[in-house]
């Protein structure tokens, strides 16, 4: 198996690209370097748009559906198999705010001879920029670092926020996603009941192959094998073909496996009736497992057949060594 590791640290410079049109060609370096320069404070929609740049929704998606008799594979439209712009695109057009950052920290396992792939981006709304004094910044550090010894919910999120993160794979420039998640905090006081988002999930993916419920949460998966069939209790895949609903968690590719959506709804600690999160992730297992161990063979490929030729161009324009 192939995993893909995950730091807990997001980048959120961000990434321009253009819904329904080509991305606006801004390398991940230069856009950290222009959103780290900027001072002063800002709106979120100010940060939205300074980051964004002009955007047209919807997204134009090229690459052809899945088969109308396929397992649903899509998280609201991300799914495997778009190329990296599309997928950006389609995300960025889910909220006006959404900002989209190239992560080069999160790195498959893979020999990469040198060559720079797009292994995936992150993404969340953008924030107010407001100016802090060291001071403030130890403080909420501080905060941060309490609230996970107290095992309390998530410091990187706050009601009403998402976040994603898109796992891509592929030759430079042909990268495509073979895994997405995304995070919904719900608006306090709008917070939707776990009986109603688990039916609103079975309503769209269908009846799961595992239910689970374990301290007030949610989780269900929908598993299939690479021939689209699902993944039954009497199946020696049932324990081994697990998909994964967190942005920030860990990912592995099996042959054996096929599609995968996993989802998991956290309630609230006031009225564990009620929805305080959603995860949802989709990923391609055997299609990941393919683009990961076939990317890692194209580029060996590519580099032996860079090695061949500079030692043809050397037998015939190098120097002779004085003897």
């Amino acid at each position: 198996m192939r995993h893909l590791f995950l730091p807990a640290m997001l980048s959120i410079a961000a990434l321009l690209a253009a819904c329904g049109e080509s991305p606006r060609g801004v390398s991940s370096d230069t856009a950290r370097q222009s959103a780290s320069s900027r001072s002063g404070d800002a709106s979120a929609e100010a940060v939205a748009e300074e980051a964004r740049g002009k955007v047209r929704c919807p997204a134009r998606i090229e690459t052809p559906e899945r088969a109308k008799n396929a397992p649903v594979a899509d998280v609201v439209g991300v799914r495997p198999g778009l190329t990296f712009d599309e997928a950006a695109n389609v995300v960025l057009c889910t909220h006006e705010l959404m900002v989209v950052s190239a992560d080069t920290r999160r790195r498959f396992n893979i020999q990469t001879y040198g060559q720079t792939i797009r292994q995936g981006f992150s993404a969340k709304l953008a924030e107010p920029r407001v100016q802090k004094t060291s001071q403030e910044i130890m403080r909420e550090m501080q905060d941060r670092a309490m609230a996970r010894a107290n095992n309390k919910a998530r410091d990187d999120m706050k009601p009403g926020q998402t976040k994603w993160y898109v796992s891509t794979m592929g030759t430079p420039g042909a990268e495509r996603v073979i895994a997405a998640a995304r995070e919904e905090w719900f608006e306090e006081g709008r917070n939707p009941t776990l009986a109603n988002v688990e039916q609103a999930l079975r309503k769209k993916y269908g009846t799961p192959t595992l239910t689970r419920s374990q301290n007030g949460k949610i989780s269900l998966t929908w598993a299939y094998d690479p021939f689209g069939r699902p993944i039954t209790e009497t199946s020696p895949l049932f324990h081994r073909c697990r998909g994964m609903a967190d942005p920030d968690g860990g990912t592995n590719f099996s042959p054996d496996c096929g599609i995968v959506v996993a989802a998991e709804i956290a309630p609230t600690r006031e009225n564990p009736g009620l929805a305080r999160y959603l995860q949802v992730g989709t990923m391609d297992q055997a299609g990941g497992y393919e683009a990961i161990t076939g990317t890692e063979q194209a580029l060996a490929q590519l580099d032996a057949e860079r090695r061949a030729k500079e030692l043809e161009a050397a037998s015939q324009n190098a120097d002779t060594p004085q003897l």
